[in-house]
């Protein structure tokens, strides 16, 4: 169809301003609903769009790093929030960092200068009876619209709490000191890596858990826990059997070295299709980064892992999105109504942004009548959808990891060294992001945004006409 009318984007996060502005250079007219400065989020403490409320970095700026390649996707792509980072950076290193003040600064007022986007201010408690409408209203979505979501697709295909367990890569694992065996033997011996403790590797491993540093909670986090996905710091503490007889019992299992059944186990689980890297079960942690690299390297067989993702225990709502969302991130249950951002189950700053590009470019397309053209799989952004896409019997919110690409071979070399494989991983993305691109722009009329000193920053229009 080609009907242009207006869509209703509500939240101005990341993945909402995201999402409008890609709407509104693909000439779609758009409301955006922001509950501020009428009301914020116990996170929020200012009134732009926006606003960055924990570190102030995007992460990694090396294309080898997979949410380095997405920042140059999405820079590539044409991203507000991308151009806008690059406009208000400050030295970080190897990552992208930005002055946070003057980055919401830059955002708010490109959002504001669109011709077609139009900022209202409003508490959202139910889902907006106009359609299209994208909620972009993050990981603390407030309680009256959640409930009125859960009414919609059930309340067991709504979180509100994200227990994430740390992943490491396969190739850092010590098949040496590790075996592979489902308990009993059930569901096949590929299905968990097995990392046996003998008792005093057990008891130092309790104390060492019950003794690191820990992330302090928000005010607004405290209390919880639900007893399915306490921290395993906490269990640790409530006795020093605790563990044994919960994520670390070795029932069912037998290590074939010794052919006797370990003191205590921890398992790893298969994270990815191409078994690239395996999360730590039933570890989901308040450590901080440093102490989970430190005392979970104690664990026999992770001596020298490699983490892909640290673990955490945070407050967040977010839907079952294999299970309740089309491929074009549409509720199946509620037609009309599209997710984009953290509530989908990404995490990260940059991945939310991704989130807000693709659901308002499937949008776009939908509504401008051309065909949908969905990223390739080998792309970050095509990773982000993979994500989202593939069905699992605990989905959990994830940043964008390599495990989530196809994995790049050759068939002349056995085994790739890893910066290697990461570079042409690299290579591939951009080569079919640049295929891609013609097709994902199409009828997209670029807007430059430009940042003036001290701290009033301006909005300048490209000359180009919007389209139609």
């Amino acid at each position: 169809m080609t009907d242009r009318s207006a869509v209703t984007v509500v939240g101005g996060g990341l993945a909402g301003c995201e999402a409008a502005w890609q709407l509104a250079c693909r000439g779609v007219a758009v409301t955006l609903v922001e509950q501020k400065p009428l009301k914020r989020t116990p996170a929020q403490t200012g009134d732009a769009l926006c606003e960055l409320v924990c570190s102030n970095s995007l992460r990694g700026a090396a294309l080898s790093n997979a949410v380095g390649l997405l920042k140059e996707e999405l820079r590539r792509a044409g991203s507000l929030i991308l151009a806008a980072a690059d406009l208000t950076a400050v030295p970080a290193g190897g990552a992208l960092a930005v002055d946070r003040d003057r980055f919401s600064a830059t955002i708010t007022a490109a959002i504001d200068a669109h011709p077609l986007i139009t900022r209202a201010t409003a508490e959202v408690t139910e889902i907006p009876a106009a359609r299209p409408v994208i909620l972009a209203t993050g990981p603390l979505t407030g309680d009256a619209l959640a409930r009125d979501l859960v009414r919609a697709i059930g309340e067991d295909q709504l979180a509100y709490y994200d227990a994430i367990a740390p992943i490491v890569s396969a190739e850092s694992i010590d098949p040496e000191k590790t075996f592979r065996q489902s308990r009993y033997d059930k569901g096949g011996d590929d299905a968990y890596i097995n990392c046996p403790m003998n008792a005093a590797e057990y008891y130092a491993f309790v104390e060492a858990l019950v003794a690191s540093e820990k992330v302090e909670p928000r005010a607004f986090e405290e209390a919880r826990y639900f007893e399915g996905c306490l921290p395993v710091e906490v269990m640790a503490a409530r006795g020093k059997d605790t563990l044994a007889y919960g994520p670390m019992k070795p029932v069912g299992l037998v290590d074939p070295r010794t052919g006797r059944t370990p003191y205590a186990v921890v398992q790893l689980r298969q994270e990815d299709f191409a078994a690239t890297a395996y999360n730590l079960v039933g570890f989901q942690t308040r450590m901080t980064y440093g102490a989970q690299a430190r005392v979970f390297r104690m664990i026999p067989g992770l001596d020298a892992a490699e983490f892909v993702r640290f673990g955490s225990v945070h407050r967040n709502t977010f839907v079952n999105a294999p299970r309740m969302l089309t491929p074009t991130m549409e509720l199946r249950a509620l037609p009309g109504v599209y997710l984009a951002g953290q509530i989908t189950g990404v995490e990260g700053y940059v991945e939310s942004a991704g989130g807000g590009f693709l659901c308002a470019l499937l949008l776009a397309q939908r509504l401008l009548g051309a065909e949908l053209t969905p990223p390739p799989p080998t792309t970050a952004l095509g990773g982000l959808l993979t994500h989202l896409r593939t069905p699992r019997e605990d989905f959990q919110p994830s940043n964008l990891t390599w495990a989530l690409l196809p994995p790049v071979v050759d068939p002349t070399v056995r085994k790739l060294p890893k910066q290697v494989r990461l570079e042409r991983g690299a290579q591939r993305a951009l080569d079919a992001l640049a295929a891609w691109l013609p097709l994902a722009t199409a009828g997209f009329t670029p807007r430059s945004i430009v940042a003036a000193e001290p701290a009033a920053v301006t909005v300048a229009a490209a000359a180009c006409e919007l389209p139609g």
